[in-house]
């Protein structure tokens, strides 16, 4: 089963309840594919067995055959390719990797190479398999990566998707093939107009999902209401917890250290195991 976390905004509790679930299972893999800011590994502390780079394909230009017909750059519509004069100029943070403007070159001036944007280690933290996308600095687009990390997902085992903040092109990637969603938000007006954002999103593809409500107090919750409203099935409520937050704020695992969390999470993986059944 690939469970997908997802929350509207940061710091609602996603890499919490992606870890802890994590480790409620008897054997799970976790994914961060949050690979802008990836954090699971502050928790997990993995043993680290293997890292390898991520490439994307651009065009390298030999400018001995290039005589300036300019076929590629009308084609790209991004604007990755600019002829200035004698000049060949490539914008690599723009470039979507499509290879169109090889395959126009008259003058088969254009080749491929292959350019790092960034690294998927994978690592091993007790019952957990970790595999942790990391986007290098100044890079446009982290959505190679993530379909790298979807790519080494084992067919049979409990799978837990970390997944980045938002609803842009990553998570969209992100939650592709989750057979569910949780979505994490916190007792916000904020908050909730960003759980809104992903509820949106999981309903436009069809993804069957419930909610946790984090940092609940006993005062008025509009992201529970927002729940009830639209019946969203509320799959737990994590309390606004000073202990929770100091483990938290210790890089500790809360289901390692607590009774509590422990029973907390495991009925929470049980909860979705259930719902993604039906």
């Amino acid at each position: 089963m690939r469970i997908a976390v997802l929350s509207g905004k940061g710091g609602t509790g996603k890499t919490l309840v992606s870890v802890n679930l994590s480790c409620a299972a008897e054997k799970a893999v976790y994914v961060d594919s949050d690979v802008e800011e990836p954090n699971g590994h502050l928790f997990l502390k993995p043993e680290i067995t293997g890292k390898q780079p991520v490439t994307v394909t651009v065009p390298e230009v030999d400018m001995d055959k290039c005589t300036g017909c300019r076929k590629c750059v009308d084609f790209c519509k991004y604007n990755a390719l600019a002829l200035i004069r004698d000049r060949f100029l490539f914008f690599y943070e723009v470039c979507h990797s499509c290879g169109g403007c090889i395959l126009f070159c008259p003058q088969k001036a254009l080749t491929e190479k292959q350019r790092e944007i960034g690294t998927i280690e994978e690592g091993r933290s007790g019952n957990v398999t970790v595999l942790t996308g990391c986007l290098n600095t100044g890079e446009v687009s982290g959505v190679p990566i993530i379909k790298g990390l979807m790519n080494k997902l084992p067919e049979e085992a409990n799978i837990v998707i970390d997944c980045p903040p938002g609803s842009a092109c990553i998570v969209m990637e992100s939650i592709r093939q989750a057979d569910y969603c949780i979505l994490v938000t916190e007792p916000t007006l904020f908050g909730t107009h960003n759980l809104a954002m992903v509820y949106d999103l999981v309903r436009l593809f069809d993804k069957p999902f419930g909610a946790v409500l984090n940092k609940c107090l006993s005062e008025e919750n509009p992201a529970e209401q927002f729940c009830i409203e639209h019946r969203i099935n509320i799959l737990a409520k994590i309390p606004y917890d000073e202990e929770l937050g100091r483990l938290n704020s210790k890089g500790h695992i809360a289901v390692r250290e607590s009774k509590q969390y422990r029973e907390l999470f495991c009925n929470l993986l049980e909860a979705v195991t259930k719902e993604a059944a039906l």
